[in-house]
């Protein structure tokens, strides 16, 4: 028998049932071990917002819009007000750029022609959008008024998150007859159109941002105070609540503590969605010719003066609707993006 064999006899001669136990421990405990890291709600949500690619896309437009428009007045080429008759209803001209549309030139019967040379611009005047009828830059008007768009929506969302939060809270929690009051007084607002409001505003003050802002400070948070307050039935009956109360804790702290963090998805959501129908809403009333006074700029008086020339001068109406169909479609991507990410029913 050779010497390699002789010292694997004795090896195994040697082996005894508590010499596998450290082994088996070893394999236990790995079995056990947790494989991924523990994750609290908001960092499960985002692992979960990150999986729908159209949602985080929309996220990163909706953030390069907002940076633009808080640095319009450091990128703008042009005063957004100012006029420049000489050059009214120029084409866009983007420098660099040799495409029909993007180069300067307009199709004139059967020819096409430079219209910056016919109305003698010079070489380092660009105008990236063209300029409308009074010969105002279209590219920093676009910016200044999706600007005020949005800062009338930032406003709308405000209010969800302050009175419409609140006012659920309070109504969902207190039950019984102050629940009944409280939402036969939202039926009363909710019956009123946002339309007749801001024509009743118009009648106090000039028209522009305060009128908008004043009618939905007044019916915008309706939505966010039904769902909040649906939402709060449901949870204030659950243990942690009740063994809450028991250890004496006020409804404030409560609410403050418990109510409003397990709220938090539904919030932003309905949040999310607040957004986008504040922009469509401050749009159509400066469309109608009551909302954002002239001179200054919106998306929907810029809608509103490209749709008067869309025949002629079709790009005075392409790109202000491109930009709000942009809003409107990522906000509304985003929102969806989110309701399934705080779901917490939503399976990988």
């Amino acid at each position: 028998m050779s010497t390699k064999q002789s010292e694997l006899n004795q090896e195994l001669k040697n082996l005894t049932p508590d010499s596998f136990q450290p082994a088996l421990d070893s394999g236990l405990a790995d079995k056990e071990k947790i494989a991924a890291p523990s994750l609290n709600f908001f960092q499960d949500s985002w692992r979960r917002l990150k999986k729908n690619k159209a949602a985080v896309v929309c996220l990163f437009i909706l953030l390069f819009i907002i940076a633009a428009c808080a640095s319009a007045k450091l990128i703008s080429p042009h005063d957004p007000n100012k006029q420049t008759v000489a050059y009214s209803n120029l084409p866009p001209r983007i420098p660099g750029i040799n495409i029909n549309g993007l180069n300067g030139t307009a199709k004139v019967g059967d020819k096409r022609v430079d219209k910056y040379a016919q109305k003698n611009v010079p070489k380092d005047v660009n105008y990236f959008f063209g300029t409308d009828g009074l010969g105002r830059d279209l590219f920093s008007r676009i910016l200044a008024g999706t600007s005020v768009s949005l800062l009338i929506a930032f406003i709308a969302a405000l209010f969800d998150l302050t009175i419409g939060v609140t006012y659920g809270l309070i109504s969902g929690m207190k039950g019984g007859r102050v629940d009944n009051v409280m939402q036969r007084f939202l039926e009363i607002l909710s019956g009123i159109p946002n339309l007749v409001v801001v024509i009743l505003m118009l009648l106090i003050l000039e028209s522009g941002i305060m009128s908008i802002v004043l009618a939905l400070a007044i019916t915008g948070w309706i939505s966010m105070a039904r769902v909040v307050r649906a939402q709060t039935l449901k949870l204030k009956n659950q243990e942690y609540i009740l063994a809450a109360r028991t250890l004496g804790e006020s409804s404030f702290k409560i609410a403050v503590k418990h109510l409003i963090p397990n709220l938090s998805g539904v919030i932003i959501i309905q949040t999310m969605f607040t957004i986008p129908a504040a922009i469509f809403f401050e749009a159509f009333l400066s469309f109608i010719g009551i909302g954002i006074p002239a001179p200054q700029a919106s998306l929907g008086t810029l809608l509103s003066d490209g749709y008067k020339t869309f025949r002629f001068l079709p790009h005075l109406m392409w790109y202000p609707a491109a930009v709000i169909c942009i809003l409107m479609i990522s906000f509304n991507l985003l929102a969806d993006g989110l309701r399934d990410a705080f779901d917490p029913k939503m399976k990988d």
